[in-house]
């Protein structure tokens, strides 16, 4: 298993439907199989996730945030993580929001 504990995350990706930006920065922290993350950015003032993570280190999470309009907004997402050669993880993402037009999108992370 991953262990997601203190890793920091950048998008490298997003799909154009999405709220993260580039710029952006996911705190990630880990107690057994619970990984939380907390980020914002310039789209978003504040966001978190939870999630569970399998003996692989898939992610299923949950996130819920709140844009620059003010207003709340909700997906989930499931997060496959892929080792690199220098051993840092980049993060294969599909998500959904679960509010707004329920449309479906892609992301990839990167730990730095």
């Amino acid at each position: 298993m991953i262990n997601y504990h203190d890793k920091i995350f950048v998008p490298l990706h997003n799909s154009e439907n999405g709220e993260v930006d580039l710029e952006m920065k996911f705190h990630y922290q880990q107690q057994g199989n619970i990984v939380t993350c907390t980020y914002s950015g310039a789209n978003i003032r504040s966001g978190h996730l939870i999630a569970l993570v399998d003996d692989f280190g898939v992610l299923d999470m949950r996130y819920h945030q709140i844009n620059l309009k003010g207003e709340i907004t909700t997906g989930k997402c499931r997060s496959v993580p892929e080792q690199l050669p220098d051993g840092k993880v980049r993060m294969h993402e599909k998500w959904q929001w679960t509010s707004g037009d329920f449309s479906a999108g892609e992301s990839l992370l990167q730990e730095i």
